[in-house]
């Protein structure tokens, strides 16, 4: 099948980002300096446009509680929690007190502290602390891969019918559809893809932007 995207020169991206309605204002865009300082972790950060994404999906689908799995420095989890109501609340699940201290900074830094709580351990013991009820609108997923067919597991019995699940890295740079590539996150990124594919719990759908990024409904 041929493709219609377009290949993105630095020029043609600054243009795409500087024509949303809500480009990096000061406290992002000094979040991504102070993350590039960490060298090559940095590349864990989502970019702007993605971050943009996640702040339309959260306001158009009218998210009152969301939950993301993997804070790192807290870029996606400000973008969320700026898509939603003055009432709404983010759940934000982590195991680096290091990384997340970064993140609270800039929360407190955007007026966004009140709307957002972090948890401390391993996402899944969280998950299975979680009452079994659902109250989720929408979540993001960009934590261990090897976690990922875990946490949709985890996550779906606490998503409301036609919640949202937004999973990052699904294309692993390309990695999925070489054969060489054998490790042990690779590997569980394809399973995963492959499950979310033939799921009848689910509708979703694989975007090619970013590092692929797949949006999963909840029939």
């Amino acid at each position: 099948m041929s493709t219609k995207s377009l290949d993105q020169s630095g020029d043609l991206y600054d243009y795409i980002v500087s024509h949303g309605s809500e480009p990096p204002d000061e406290v992002l865009r000094e979040l991504q300096k102070e993350t590039e300082k960490v060298g090559l972790l940095a590349r864990m950060q989502i970019d702007a446009e993605q971050g943009a994404l996640l702040t339309w999906l959260t306001r158009a689908f009218g998210v009152r509680r969301a939950i993301e799995i993997g804070t790192f420095t807290g870029y996606s989890s400000l973008c969320i929690a700026r898509g939603l109501p003055e009432d709404g609340a983010l759940l934000c699940l982590d195991v680096s007190e290091e990384w997340t201290s970064i993140a609270q900074r800039y929360w407190e830094r955007a007026g966004l502290s009140e709307r957002i709580e972090l948890r401390l351990a391993p996402a899944s013991e969280t998950l299975e602390a979680l009452p079994m009820e659902e109250s989720f609108d929408l979540a993001f997923i960009d934590a261990d891969k090897t976690g990922y067919a875990s946490y949709l597991e985890l996550l779906l019995p606490r998503m409301r019918t036609r919640g949202v699940i937004l999973v990052d890295n699904v294309l692993w740079n390309g990695a999925v559809i070489d054969p060489a590539k054998v490790d042990p996150d690779t590997e569980a990124i394809r399973a995963f893809n492959d499950q979310v594919a033939e799921d009848p719990r689910l509708d979703a759908m694989m975007l090619g932007r970013f590092d692929g990024l797949t949006l999963i409904r909840k029939r």
